[in-house]
């Protein structure tokens, strides 16, 4: 078992392999899935002393939650007027700040167990790509006013003095997100869950469940968990094991690279260590890693097999075209991970039924609601709180299958154009 060629793998801080499940298992809860989520829930559980085993199909980390962008910002993939329309304007706001919750559970954790490895660096900024000083202020007020929440307000000079581009007008700076490598903060969760008496068994596909009675039960090809409590955390690569699960969210494949070491060159483009996003609906996201000396460049989504160098391709064109400056700057690797979305673009986070559990659909929201999904989980089991029916209105409903996935693409599709145009207009 091994990782597919990232950034990540090629930086990894330690790279020991696990054992695959191998005969029976008793315990308190069992957590299938070792990305954030799954390690998330297993640690806030065993640090109340629960006995818990983690079931990994391949290696920990090994999907979306070891491959990403690496930011850690507090909001969802969807907007908060929709939230509030959906949950109401109280829920609303908590759920706002169990996203800001996130953020500092993931900071906090990097410093108490000092995962030196995971290189947080502090600070994203959010650039709009068309002149509209005006709309971003009152966004900013608005989050203050609703929210308590403060953002650093860039004029276009301040912007294009250290992010070099015409493309790019007035930008909002959130000093308080950061950006880290994701895999070697997992490794280092998935080896204090394990200092901490928990188990985690890579190679070990759960083949098939048992969810009915107070005993649940998983089998893998090797051997077999019984446990009070069943965790679900596999994002987008869930297969059929669950189908009230698989039904409920399109697994959506998204695109990163890396250049060539050229520290000169990239500096004559970008002259911060802020992670970066723009405003556009279909946007690019990036930043700047060892030490300023490559890029990497996030973007682009497919609901269907698509051939990665095409796509990273089109990555390329779109950071020359921000950057004519970076047109010869290489492309050293690039690769591709699969997210869970649902339709209402928000994580699916409760309890299926008594004893099992979900904790899923995190596309588009960012590593800090991963986290706050897990830990709620985690809360829920042990009777801490209920905090997980915030996400009650946004239940595992269906996600349209195939017609889904078509759609899907065809909207990507589509808020590229009306972005492309807007850009050309405003």
């Amino acid at each position: 078992m091994s990782y597919p060629d990232t950034y990540y793998k090629r930086t990894i801080a330690e790279d020991r392999s696990r054992s695959s499940l191998s005969g029976p298992e008793d315990c308190d809860a069992v957590v299938i899935g070792a990305g954030l989520a799954g390690l998330t829930t297993a640690l806030q559980l065993v640090r109340a002393g629960q006995k818990v085993v983690v079931l990994e199909a391949e290696i920990v980390g090994f999907g979306a939650s070891g491959r990403n962008g690496g930011f850690v910002a507090p909001g969802f993939a969807t907007g908060s007027d929709d939230i509030a329309r959906t949950a109401g304007k109280d829920a609303a706001k908590k759920l706002f700040h169990l996203s800001t919750e996130g953020v500092d559970f993931i900071r906090d954790t990097i410093r108490d167990l000092n995962i030196e490895s995971a290189a947080p660096q502090p600070g994203i900024t959010s650039v709009l790509r068309h002149d509209d000083a005006a709309s971003l202020k009152a966004y900013r007020e608005q989050l203050l006013k609703d929210y308590d929440y403060e953002l650093d307000y860039l004029d276009t000079e301040q912007v294009r003095a250290v992010l070099k581009s015409q493309r790019y007008f007035q930008a909002l700076r959130n000093p308080k997100a950061f950006h880290m490598h994701p895999l070697n903060y997992l490794r280092a969760i998935a080896a204090e869950i394990e200092r901490l008496g928990g188990k985690i068994f890579e190679g070990s596909a759960a083949i098939s469940t048992s969810l009915s009675g107070a005993e649940k039960r998983v089998r893998t090809a090797s051997g077999e968990v019984r446990a009070r409590h069943m965790v679900f955390t596999t994002g987008g690569y869930t297969g059929s094991l669950e189908p009230r699960l698989q039904r409920a969210f399109l697994p959506i494949a998204t695109y990163v690279m890396v250049s060539e070491e050229a520290p000169d060159l990239i500096a004559n483009a970008i002259a911060t260590r802020d992670a970066v996003g723009d405003n556009r609906r279909a946007g690019d996201y990036y930043r700047l890693v060892d030490n300023g000396k490559r890029i990497l460049w996030g973007g682009r989504i497919t609901t269907r097999a698509a051939s990665t160098a095409g796509v990273v391709a089109e990555l390329r064109r779109e950071m020359t075209g921000t950057y004519p400056q970076l047109s010869g700057l290489k492309t050293e690797l690039a690769w591709s991970g699969l997210m869970s979305y649902a339709r209402h673009l928000m994580p699916q986070i409760g309890e299926v039924e008594p004893g099992v559990w979900h904790c899923t659909a995190f596309g588009g929201h960012g590593l800090n609601t991963t986290a706050i999904g897990g830990k709620l989980v985690a809360e829920g089991i042990l009777g801490q709180s209920d905090r997980y029916k915030l996400f009650a209105p946004f239940g595992l409903v269906w996600a349209g299958g195939v017609a889904g996935l078509a759609a899907a693409q065809l909207t990507y599709w589509k808020l590229q154009a009306q972005d492309w145009w807007r850009e050309r207009t405003a």
